[in-house]
């Protein structure tokens, strides 16, 4: 269980989706949590929510894509309950095109507004007692290539960069006891996802590649929980395919299962 002193910030956290459920996760454990998004009237939801059931909450409007005020977002939470332990970097821009013009907004929002919470994240913890970082990233940066259609390259490009900003900052643990890892999931049932599969075929969803089941919030949400409070993890990958259990890619894989002579 998590301290009640904990203080967690979760970006993205405006939805009806995954930062919703993370944060109410959190609060459920007793700690105190900013909950950050551009849509101020689904952050608000997201706190009334979190103390329905008894629970602390506050808002804070940022667009991660602004480092300004990121920075900002991080001083909020000090000032507000006087520290920092978790950060989830759950922001995510809405999904583009395929063409490579359009790949900028979720790479400002997706990896660089990552980074930007991250860097000021670590700041915070290395005043306080350390804490730990979880980044969202997704099965779709692990492919090299698809043989289904689909995907959006802006996304999948960011979410590639999450994975390795979490393995190359595995040693703010033993530096600083500041644990960053990782978790990428599959499909999840957030009611766009669930209306789309629900509106194909079955042999559609075969051709498309759409997985027989979907993850659900809450088991992301308990898992982020995991990362988060699992001391023995640092620079840690959690994958998890939406028809399988989740598996930690073992530290120091070289990125693929099989390969061609060439």
């Amino acid at each position: 269980m998590l301290k009640k002193d904990r203080v967690v910030i979760v970006t993205g956290a405006g939805g009806s989706g995954c930062g919703r459920s993370i944060s109410a996760r959190f609060a459920m454990d007793g700690a105190a949590i900013v909950v950050s998004d551009i849509d101020e009237a689904g952050g608000q939801d997201t706190v009334r929510a979190i103390e329905r059931k008894g629970g602390r909450a506050t808002f804070f409007r940022a667009d991660v894509r602004s480092e300004s005020r990121v920075r900002e977002l991080v001083s909020f939470a000090e000032a507000t309950y006087g520290g920092l332990s978790v950060l989830v970097n759950n922001a995510s821009a809405p999904h583009g095109t395929p063409e490579i013009e359009s790949w900028m907004d979720a790479i400002e929002t997706d990896l660089l507004g990552a980074m930007y919470a991250t860097r000021y994240a670590v700041e915070a913890m290395r005043r306080g007692d350390g804490g730990a970082i979880v980044n969202l990233a997704s099965i779709s940066a692990l492919w090299h290539g698809r043989k289904t259609p689909g995907g959006i390259p802006g996304y999948d490009v960011a979410k590639a960069g999450m994975i390795r900003m979490t393995t190359r900052l595995a040693p703010l643990a033993e530096a600083d006891g500041i644990r960053v890892n990782c978790l990428a999931p599959g499909w999840i049932g957030t009611d766009e996802v669930r209306n789309y599969c629900e509106s194909l075929t079955p042999d559609e969803r075969v051709a498309r590649g759409v997985p027989a089941r979907l993850l659900t919030t809450d088991q992301i949400s308990d898992a982020v929980v995991r990362l988060a409070e699992n001391r023995s993890l640092t620079g840690r990958v959690l994958v998890w395919w939406s028809e399988d259990a989740p598996r930690l890619i073992e530290w120091g894989d070289r990125g693929y299962r099989d390969s061609l002579d060439f």
